[in-house]
């Protein structure tokens, strides 16, 4: 049986596509896109475990965030 781990990550409109390139990469796949209580956007993805380093989506997560400090 699969079993998976997932991650969210907020979506800048300007850039929806880069940011979802660049989880793809990563082996994430898109599983839904919802509005959150700011008006902005959250993607919510998966992939299975064991996929990459455990600790790789938090790494990229932190380097991405970086990347986008001071858009908002």
């Amino acid at each position: 049986m699969t079993t998976w781990e997932y991650l969210t990550t907020p979506l800048i409109i300007h850039n929806t596509a880069a940011i979802l390139n660049n989880w793809g990469k990563q082996g994430w796949e898109l599983v839904q896109v919802v509005p959150n209580a700011e008006g902005g956007l959250v993607a919510y993805l998966k992939r299975p475990s064991g996929a990459g380093d455990h600790n790789a989506g938090l790494a990229h997560a932190a380097e991405a965030a970086k990347q986008f400090e001071g858009e908002q």
